[in-house]
């Protein structure tokens, strides 16, 4: 039951010499903490529940072990069969995640003759079809749209070697649970006992981890650094702003931060367009990204946004999750969210793998009264410095959703019973705690979405 050891470089990974050679064209010049526990896990054959902070390097972590094994074991498939059979399915709550995924995949996997297609919603099935037709071994997407696919008889899925299920809590805490299940339980999924299985996410509250529990076979449970906590590579900032001046205060504050890459979040989605083109009216290019948006709408924002066309983009929560947008350098909550959780998801999208960002939000008592609490409790664990007036406030407010006191509804422990294990704290670079052991460990709450549909 004892873990593999952890790595310490890439070389040592024992990773397809191709795929090692296109991780050093993207200039990856030493493993995240989570990427030195998870890759051999994976490389091991083991089945995996995996807990870390948002742009921890989770994608690289399962990506890179799983092509590894898919070329050592030979690559099955054709481009001539009516039937695909994908070796590994990827699944992911959003649009953008997948899109993220998949284009991880294959740059990882470029010169090589493994081929990866994402599905999603929102375009054409005939066109993803088609995609799907000219060969699949890798195949990336969200659950509706995956067994919409499968559905047709054009994918298999009685070939898979791995399955991997990216932010689940989220999928499985916001309604996803029975696709998921459909998916994986339905459809002609080989059993667990005879697939790779690996779940990663931001967050792992208890619920969610005797749910993941089904899917899972002898796992081994990784948690990299205090789960459901922020990342000492923020700097947080909270002010508290009346409603009637947070468009002048943000204003104030974009004039400062110039062209350098600002998300700001807002609760409801007809803000996002409102306040998008009240900042461009005013000098401040800025383009927005919601669930309204159509899909070629938010490509189009995201473009803009990553080469600095519109160097705002105001998004609702919906953009909190998967998007690895790189040098995104301020995080501004315009509206704090329902949940500290979603707080923490949130200001994740800048300071990752490393960066160092800034994360401002506007706070009013009146509205934000419940996260008094919890947001002190998170600004304290990041030793950030908490303003004296939070700190009154959080004496006399409610428990704040999503957050508790240490274990319990965070999920920083493994749930399962009599799991012999031993635990070791290791330092890693950029300052992240290591939780390794027999079982590896993991945890925290869900976080919800305001004014938000589920889409995929």
């Amino acid at each position: 039951r004892d873990p593999p050891s952890s790595i310490k470089n890439f070389d040592e990974a024992g990773l397809y010499e191709k795929f090692l050679e296109n991780v050093r064209k993207a200039q990856y010049e030493k493993p995240t903490p989570v990427q030195k526990y998870s890759i051999p896990i994976v490389m091991a054959g083991r089945d995996l529940m995996a807990c870390a902070q948002t742009g921890s390097g989770k994608t690289a972590a399962f990506l890179l072990p799983v092509l590894t094994g898919m070329m050592k074991n030979g690559i099955s498939g054709s481009s001539f069969s009516e039937v695909q059979e994908p070796q590994a399915l990827v699944v992911a709550p959003t649009r953008e995640l997948a899109v993220q995924i998949f284009m991880d995949a294959r740059k990882f996997a470029h010169g090589t003759m493994l081929r990866a297609v994402v599905l999603y919603g929102g375009t054409s099935v005939g066109y993803q079809l088609r995609q799907v037709e000219q060969g699949t071994h890798i195949l990336v997407g969200t659950p509706g749209r995956l067994i919409d696919i499968i559905g047709k008889g054009k994918i298999s899925l009685s070939k898979l070697k791995y399955l991997i299920l990216d932010e689940a809590d989220r999928m499985l805490d916001m309604g996803f649970g029975p696709d998921i299940r459909k998916l994986v339980e339905e459809l002609g999924t080989p059993p667990k006992t005879e697939r790779q299985t690996l779940m990663f996410s931001a967050t792992f509250p208890e619920e969610i981890q005797k749910m993941a529990g089904d899917f899972l076979n002898d796992y081994l449970f990784l948690t990299v650094g205090r789960v459901g906590g922020a990342c000492t590579d923020v700097t947080q900032t909270v002010y508290e702003v009346d409603r009637q001046e947070k468009r002048s205060r943000l204003c104030d504050i974009l004039t400062e931060t110039g062209s350098e890459k600002t998300l700001v979040f807002v609760e409801q989605k007809r803000n996002a367009d409102f306040l998008a083109s009240y900042l461009s009216q005013n000098g401040f290019p800025t383009t927005s990204i919601h669930g309204d948006r159509l899909q070629a709408e938010r490509e189009e924002a995201l473009r803009d946004f990553k080469l600095g066309k519109a160097p705002v983009l105001i998004a609702t929560s919906v953009a909190a999750r998967g998007l690895d947008i790189p040098l995104v350098k301020h995080v501004i909550n315009y509206d704090l969210p329902q949940s500290i959780d979603e707080y923490v998801h949130r200001i994740g999208r800048t300071g990752r793998c490393g960066n160092l960002g800034k994360a401002i939000s506007f706070y009013s008592n009146d509205t934000d009264g419940a996260l008094a609490k919890p947001l002190v409790r998170i600004l304290s664990d990041a030793m950030q410095e908490v303003p004296s007036w939070l700190e009154e406030y959080s004496k006399s407010s409610m428990p704040g959703a999503g957050y508790a006191d240490v274990g319990a509804k965070f999920g920083g422990r493994d749930i399962r019973k009599n799991q012999p294990r031993t635990r070791e704290t290791h330092k890693g670079e950029g300052g992240y705690p290591l939780g390794a052991g027999g079982s590896v460990m993991v945890g925290s709450g869900g976080a919800q979405e305001e004014d938000e549909e589920n889409w995929d």
